[in-house]
């Protein structure tokens, strides 16, 4: 069975999109469509503009959608058994699996990025990555460090991402250290993705999905919130919303898929991230990307 999954934040690099855009009409016709609805020529910053440019959230986001949406729409044979995304890329999968329009995910995508930068100006806040340290330690030394911080990715076994305000960051990666983690890496970004100080990120992004029509999907989507399968509206509405101050469960959703029947996995979108992780999280199964 194939399961097709879609990169998020940090997948960007210049000229994405680009052969897709001078190669194919219909992926042509939706990157200006995007334009369009942007507001702004997201394609010249894609095709062209500096990593400082792409790195700016309003460009970031819609971007790693765009390319990924636009190249799962141009794919001949895309026919999906189910899909996930990490993070963003939960957006692109149900756009690709026709849970909602691709007007429509870009319009969220955008309002969630514009969002996620306002709510990261209010504190300081960071990730980072801890190497090789189990989970269970990670989530006790998260609950222990004064300040908010906490689990916000579980992207293989061995590799966890945390999240919260600065010094609880650095405070828990010190004691994540002498528990043993092999490295605690601060990472550069431009806020504290999947904590609680996402929320007013999240109560802003409310109304905007709630008005939005979402249909059933022609595969199950495995959502970051629970892992798990999902086809209804009602049920994908809802966890597409707490996703923005809960953790990504990749490691989860793809031992999930794979016990599910997925052996073959396509990347579809920039960078071969998801390629690496679920290498590390499932044996036995093909591995394969378009960008």
């Amino acid at each position: 069975m194939k399961a097709y999954v879609f990169p998020g934040q940090g997948s960007q690099f210049t000229g994405m999109g680009q052969e897709l855009y001078n190669t194919n009409p219909l992926a042509k016709e939706m990157f200006e469509k995007a334009n369009e609805i942007l507001g702004f020529r997201i394609t010249d910053i894609m095709f062209n503009g500096t990593p400082e440019e792409l790195k700016q959230t309003k460009v970031t986001q819609p971007a790693v959608f765009l390319h990924s949406v636009i190249l799962a729409k141009c794919l001949p044979d895309f026919k999906p058994d189910m899909v996930a995304g990490h993070s963003l890329g939960e957006f692109s999968a149900l756009v690709a699996a026709n849970a909602m329009t691709f007007e429509d995910g870009l319009k969220l995508v955008s309002k969630r990025a514009m969002a996620m930068q306002k709510a990261c100006e209010l504190k300081p806040s960071t990730m980072a990555a801890i190497i090789n340290l189990d989970d269970k330690t990670i989530e006790e030394i998260c609950a222990k460090t004064e300040g908010v911080v906490v689990a916000a990715n579980y992207n293989c076994k061995g590799q966890v991402v945390i999240s919260g305000e600065v010094e609880a960051v650095n405070a828990a990666c010190a004691a994540m250290k002498e528990a043993g983690a092999k490295r605690a890496l601060v990472l550069p970004v431009g806020g504290a993705f999947h904590s609680p100080l996402m929320d007013p990120a999240r109560i802003e992004l409310a109304e905007a999905i709630e008005k939005t029509d979402f249909s059933t999907p022609v595969c199950p989507v495995y959502q970051n919130v629970d892992a798990k399968p999902h086809t209804d509206p009602a049920e994908i509405k809802n966890n597409l919303l707490v996703q923005l101050t809960a953790p990504v469960k990749w490691t989860y959703s793809v031992e999930n898929m794979v016990a599910d029947g997925a052996d073959h996995f396509i990347e579809i979108g920039p960078g071969a991230v998801l390629q690496g992780l679920v290498k590390k999280i499932a044996t036995g199964v093909t591995i394969e990307g378009h960008q």
